[in-house]
């Protein structure tokens, strides 16, 4: 993890990072008085081109500064009433629900909200998921016959130095904030100590660990699932020997956890903002989450991608995604276990 994002999720909620958000070089940018601004946590290369629909589609003069989640949202905080954003799209929803516990949301309209089942969006309604995701077990089945059927199996000496994870990376860091809200600090606490004594190889990233497991340098990984289904997706399925094993049982493992919008409250572009969200919440969107980020896309009515088992049949825990705003004892804790 940088020490940049370390720092601003670790001071998240007291909404102190004005140097730690890169302060005047974060918030150089040039914004028109016009212009629907939107900060993205999301990846430039992986939303972009999707921006670029939504400003055909709707019209919109939108202007968009790319970011970390946790940094923009602790940026959002900082800059209090007088920022400049007016849509955040969120990578996960932990940023979402930390701006919504400092009251920056605004309520989402409810025929925008509807379109999403209610254990996608937030229970106060001020933010939506637009996009859905799964934490799975990617494994090689050419050394492995038997994957395990939950992650607290993976501190068994017989996967000793054989798995790969990316502590540094904000959809492991919601998975453990996730682990911590299901099954408590202490057995998360237990959890990470006894992975990293089980010699657990620590990988920058979801891809590399793919990567790593397809090269038989790992025998399992911790990823999101759609970094696989894009590699099939480009390299065609006989160019990708891992597999992937989706955790049973409400596992923490299996964690379903969403991207998502909100607008600011002092938003000065509130109706532009709302065009943004529907146009997010509508079928083209849906199906570009769908078909090119491989993603689940969360209104009815709209497939997703072929291979992908159906999103309701995903045995992921019973979390609160709000809930998933606790990033900074996340944090901690990472930090005490000696893994960030």
């Amino acid at each position: 993890m940088s020490l940049h994002r370390l720092v601003a999720a670790a001071l998240l909620p007291l909404a102190l990072l004005a140097s730690a958000c890169g302060g005047g070089g974060d918030g150089a940018e040039d914004f028109g008085d016009d212009s629907l601004v939107i900060y993205s946590g999301r990846n430039e290369n992986l939303v972009g081109p999707l921006l670029d629909k939504l400003k055909t589609a709707t019209g919109l003069d939108v202007q968009v500064r790319y970011g970390d989640s946790a940094e923009l949202a602790a940026q959002i905080l900082e800059e209090g009433a007088d920022t400049r954003a007016d849509l955040f799209f969120s990578q996960d929803a932990g940023a979402l629900g930390a701006l919504s516990a400092k009251q920056m949301l605004a309520p989402v309209p409810q025929d925008l909200l509807g379109r999403v089942p209610a254990e996608y969006r937030g229970v106060d309604g001020t933010w939506v998921g637009v996009s859905g995701r799964s934490r799975v077990v990617v494994y090689d089945p050419r050394t492995v016959t038997a994957p395990p059927k939950s992650v607290f199996e993976l501190t068994d000496p017989k996967w000793r130095g054989k798995v790969g994870w990316a502590p540094t990376n904000a959809s492991f860091q919601s998975f453990v904030t996730a682990m911590r809200v299901v099954s408590g600090e202490d057995k998360a606490r237990q959890w990470l100590e006894a992975m990293k004594a089980n010699g657990t190889q620590t990988y920058p990233n979801n891809v590399e660990i793919l990567n790593a497991v397809d090269a038989g340098k790992l025998q399992l990984g911790l990823i999101n699932h759609y970094y696989w289904y894009e590699k099939v997706a480009e390299k065609g399925a006989g160019g990708v020997p891992s597999k992937l094993a989706y955790l049973p049982g409400g596992d923490p493992g299996a964690l379903v956890n969403v991207a998502g919008v909100a607008t600011l409250k002092n938003s000065k572009h509130a109706e532009a903002a709302r065009k943004a969200t529907d146009y997010l919440l509508g079928p083209d969107a849906q199906k570009y989450f769908a078909e090119t980020t491989k993603e689940y896309p969360l209104i009815a009515g709209v497939a997703t991608a072929p291979g992908l088992p159906p999103l309701d049949s995903l045995k992921g825990p019973e979390v609160d995604l709000s809930k998933l705003d606790s990033l900074e004892q996340t944090i901690t804790l990472l930090q005490d276990v000696g893994l960030v």
